[in-house]
């Protein structure tokens, strides 16, 4: 998942651990955020849950915000990695936050196997798509989940009765708690929503100049209007460099992009590279058949 939104998720799960497997529909227990790391791969889970039993059990979570063809057989790896670890049985679910994540070979379950051969392999794992999931299990769940109710099951129409029940939730909590809320809604809510209409919802909120809500959520908009130039940036030098316009896979690509640094790091590879495909890392086109002339 991109560092934006990875940030954001990270802070509601870790204060609010509880709150997760109740999303994804386990019943609830006492829960804590455990050791993501797993040392024998580069990397980690993106969060990890140890939930008290009986029995105990290991709840694995990768937020999506991209497509990943690949993240199928990285949950297997994890969740595998994580059982040998912990020594607890693990459960994966794997957390779409927009349908531009979305896949076909997301189906909950990973199969390995041999050309004409039965699968070796049967692996299942959980997907919530946030965006089919209905607003009143959100606005009626924990507050580690509240800020994920204005891009679930709504439309555009039915937002400022959502934001109104948000506030209502949140009356008499404290200030702090409040603040790191209606950040995360402000910056989930841009996976969704153009700027001007967020900003009119939470004009109540951002009216509050002198609060850490407020200046959280400047900061917020700055880091993805600086997104927004670096990708059209990109853009146009692909476009100098390769002397024509971007195929609609490396448009998609460089839009699901929310990493500046990355989008920073391949303003300098477009200078060496030498197509759109080489550039990205996309499949090369196949060649034209010739059409066979009578």
């Amino acid at each position: 998942m991109t560092k934006p939104f990875d940030a954001t998720l990270k802070g509601l799960l870790e204060a609010s651990p509880t709150d997760w497997p109740a999303l994804a529909g386990y019943p609830v227990a006492a829960t804590a955020v455990i050791d993501a790391d797993i040392s024998t791969v580069s990397g980690a889970a993106d969060k990890v849950l140890r939930v008290q039993g009986p029995p105990a059990w290991i709840m694995h979570i990768e937020f999506q915000t991209s497509p990943d063809q690949t993240l199928p057989r990285r949950v297997h790896l994890y969740n595998g990695l994580l059982e040998n670890r912990h020594e607890l049985p693990v459960r994966s679910v794997v957390i779409l936050l927009r349908p531009q994540a979305e896949l076909s070979n997301l189906t909950g379950v990973y199969e390995g196997q041999f050309p004409g051969e039965a699968p070796y392999l049967t692996f299942r794992y959980q997907v919530l798509r946030i965006w089919q999931l209905p607003v009143n299990r959100l606005l009626a769940g924990g507050f580690g989940t509240l800020p994920l109710a204005p891009i679930s099951a709504v439309t555009p129409a039915q937002l400022p009765g959502v934001i109104e029940q948000m506030k209502e939730r949140l009356r008499g909590q404290p200030r702090s708690q409040v603040s790191n809320l209606w950040t995360a809604t402000y910056l989930l809510m841009g996976l969704r929503y153009e700027d001007a209409l967020i900003e009119r919802l939470l004009a109540e909120v951002i009216a509050m100049e002198e609060s850490v809500t407020y200046q959280a959520i400047i900061a917020k908009g700055e880091q993805r209007g600086a997104l927004r130039e670096a990708r059209k940036m990109l853009l146009l030098q692909g476009r100098e460099q390769f002397g024509e316009p971007p195929p609609p896979e490396a448009t998609a690509t460089i839009e699901a992009i929310d990493d500046l640094e990355r989008l920073e790091q391949l303003s300098l590879r477009v200078l060496r590279a030498t197509s759109w495909q080489e550039l990205l890392d996309l499949p090369r086109p196949a060649p034209r058949r010739r059409k066979r002339t009578s």
